[in-house]
C-alpha cells in the first residue's frame, strides 16, 4: 500500500448540497482522491431540508468529519457556512474544497508548503487551466480513479473562467485568511464571491501564490445553485465586487 502524505497541519473544508446524484458522486470521487494520498483532515457540512442519510453512509474514512446541517433555504449560503466552519478549524492551514474538484497530488503538496514555510498568505493549487472535464472524461475518471487520464486528455477539456480563474479551491494560512475578513457573506447563493476574495486580498496586501499546472472539475447538471438566481442578488454581487476593486493596495 503506498504512503501517504501527512498534511495533518491542513483541514480540507467542504460545504455540500445535493442537488443531483452527479453532485453526490463527485464528492465521494473528490474525497476519495484526499483520502487516498493524504493523511489530513476533511470536514464536510451538508445542507438540506431533510437529512436522508445518504451520504453519511457512503463515508468510509476516519479522516471525514461530517456534520449535517437543517435548511429549508433553496438557496445554499455557501459563505455563511464557510465561515462557520472556518471559526471551528484549528489546523493553522485551512483549505476551501469546492465538492467538485481535484487537483494533482504535487501541486497540493507544493501549495501546503509555501504556507508551510511562511513564503504566502494564500495559494491556487493551480496556475491557469481550471478545466471541466466533460461528462465523458469524467465518467471515465469515476471508473478508473486514475489522474493520468486527466493529465493526458486536457486538450479536450474546457477552460473555466479563463484567462484568471480564482474558484475551484485555495489554501490559506488559517490566521491571514481571518484576518482578511474571511467570506463576504454578502454573497448569498453562487456567483462571483471567488472573484471579489481575490480582489480583497490583492489590495489588502496579502502574498498570493498560484501552483504550475491544472485544476479538474468534474461536470455536473447546473441547478439553482450552480447559477445566479436573482437578478437583485447579480446587483449585489456586483457593487460588492467593485467596492472590493476600490480598495486601496498597501
Amino acid at each position: 500500500m503506498k504512503t501517504k502524505i501527512d498534511l495533518w497541519d491542513v483541514t480540507f473544508n467542504i460545504i455540500l448540497r445535493l442537488d443531483s446524484i452527479e453532485r453526490l458522486e463527485n464528492i465521494i470521487a473528490s474525497i476519495t482522491f484526499l483520502d487516498r494520498h493524504f493523511n489530513t483532515n476533511i470536514t464536510v457540512w451538508e445542507s438540506s431540508y431533510r437529512d436522508n442519510g445518504f451520504f453519511r453512509k457512503l463515508l468510509n474514512s476516519t479522516q471525514v468529519s461530517y456534520v449535517f446541517k437543517l435548511d429549508d433555504d433553496p438557496i445554499l449560503f455557501r459563505t455563511h457556512y464557510l465561515n462557520q466552519m472556518i471559526q471551528e478549524t484549528t489546523t493553522p492551514i485551512v483549505s476551501i474544497w469546492d465538492t467538485d474538484v481535484i487537483a494533482p497530488v504535487n501541486q497540493i503538496i507544493d501549495a501546503v508548503n509555501l504556507l508551510r514555510l511562511k513564503e504566502a498568505d494564500f495559494v491556487y493549487p493551480y496556475d491557469k487551466f481550471f478545466l471541466d472535464m466533460s461528462i465523458i472524461i469524467r465518467n471515465l475518471y469515476l471508473e478508473s480513479e486514475d489522474i493520468s487520464l486527466l493529465m493526458n486528455n486536457t486538450k479536450k477539456m474546457k477552460q473555466m473562467y479563463p484567462p484568471k480563474p480564482v474558484g475551484g479551491a485555495f489554501f490559506a494560512n488559517l490566521e491571514a485568511y481571518k484576518e482578511s475578513g474571511l467570506e463576504n457573506e454578502k454573497f448569498y447563493g453562487w456567483g462571483m464571491e471567488d472573484g471579489e476574495r481575490y480582489c480583497r486580498w490583492e489590495k489588502m496586501g496579502y502574498r498570493i501564490k498560484r501552483i504550475d499546472g491544472p485544476m479538474f472539475h468534474l461536470s455536473h447538471p447546473r441547478g439553482i445553485n450552480s447559477d445566479m438566481h436573482h437578478p437583485d442578488q447579480q446587483i449585489i454581487k456586483m457593487r460588492e465586487f467593485k467596492s472590493a476593486n476600490r480598495l486601496i493596495k498597501k
